[in-house]
C-alpha cells in the first residue's frame, strides 16, 4: 500500500525554469522527482500546491507524492537533501492522511516581494530584489493596496496566458513595509492568479512613483483593464513564504 507524503521545500528559483516539469527545461519539480527515483527506484509524480515562475524562490513550498517504499521520513529527509542540487532543499518529510493534495487542500498562501530602493544596486540582494532608483512613496502606496484588500475579481491582475476559469479570489492581507532601503510587500490570499502578486506589485510601485495616480487600482478592478495598470515586477524579488491549510 503506497504511502502519502507531504513535503516542505525552499528554493532559490534564480536558475529554475519555474515549479512546474518542462521538456528541455530545469525545474523544481523534474529536480525532486528524479532524486526520489535516484533514492527509491520508483517513479513519482510531485504535486505542488503552486507553480512558481521561473525566477520565483520559495520558503514554505509544499508537494505531496505517493511512495511504496517503506523508507522512515528522516532517512527520507536526509537521504533525498544529499541527493538534490545546492539551490533547493526539504525541510521535512512527513506522513500525510491519504486524501490530502498539496494542491486543492490548501487554504492560502503567503507570499513576500522584496524590493531595494536604493541609488546603488545591491549584489547581495540582486537574485531576490527588484532594484528600483528614486522615490517611492510609502503612505501612498499603502492608500491604494487598501482598495485590494477583500474580495474581488482580479482578472486585470493576471498575465495574458492564465488558464484559471475564475478571477474572484479574496485578499486577506497586503501589507506594504519600509526597512531602511528595503521595501516589503506582504500578500496573503485564498489563492492567486498567475503574476498575480507581481501585477499587484508593479502596479503599487508606479503609483508610489508618481507615475499612475492612485485610484487607478479601484479602476482597475472595477474594468478589468490590464492595459491601464502598472509595469509586471520582475521576478526575483518574489518569495512564496507559506501555504496554509
Amino acid at each position: 500500500m503506497s504511502r502519502n507524503l507531504r513535503i516542505l521545500i525552499e528554493y532559490d528559483g534564480t536558475d529554475f525554469a519555474g515549479w512546474q516539469r518542462q521538456p528541455g527545461q530545469r525545474t523544481v519539480q523534474a529536480e525532486l522527482e528524479e532524486a526520489i527515483a535516484q533514492m527509491t527506484g520508483e517513479t513519482v509524480l510531485v504535486r505542488g500546491a503552486g507553480r512558481t515562475d521561473a525566477g520565483v524562490h520559495a520558503r514554505g513550498q509544499v508537494a505531496n507524492f505517493a511512495l511504496e517504499a517503506n523508507i522512515p521520513t528522516i532517512g527520507l529527509l536526509r537521504g533525498l537533501n544529499s541527493l538534490l542540487p545546492p539551490d533547493v532543499a526539504l525541510l521535512d518529510v512527513a506522513e500525510a492522511p491519504a486524501d490530502f493534495d498539496a494542491r486543492f487542500s490548501a487554504r492560502g498562501k503567503l507570499y513576500r516581494y522584496e524590493l531595494w530602493n536604493h541609488l546603488v544596486r545591491s549584489p547581495l540582494r540582486a537574485r531576490t530584489s527588484w532594484h528600483c532608483r528614486g522615490a517611492i512613496e510609502l503612505d501612498v502606496m499603502r492608500a491604494a493596496a487598501s482598495a485590494l484588500v477583500g474580495q474581488h475579481d482580479f482578472r486585470a491582475f493576471r498575465a495574458a496566458d492564465c488558464e484559471r476559469r475564475t478571477t474572484v479570489r479574496v485578499v486577506r492581507r497586503l501589507d506594504v513595509t519600509r526597512a531602511g532601503e528595503l521595501l516589503s510587500f506582504e500578500v496573503e490570499a485564498t489563492a492567486f492568479l498567475k503574476n498575480m502578486v507581481r501585477i499587484l506589485v508593479g502596479t503599487l510601485v508606479d503609483v508610489g512613483r508618481g507615475r499612475l495616480a492612485p485610484d487607478i487600482v479601484p479602476a482597475m478592478l472595477a474594468t478589468g483593464d490590464r492595459t491601464i495598470g502598472g509595469v509586471t515586477a520582475p521576478p526575483q524579488g518574489l518569495t512564496l513564504m507559506r501555504v496554509d491549510y
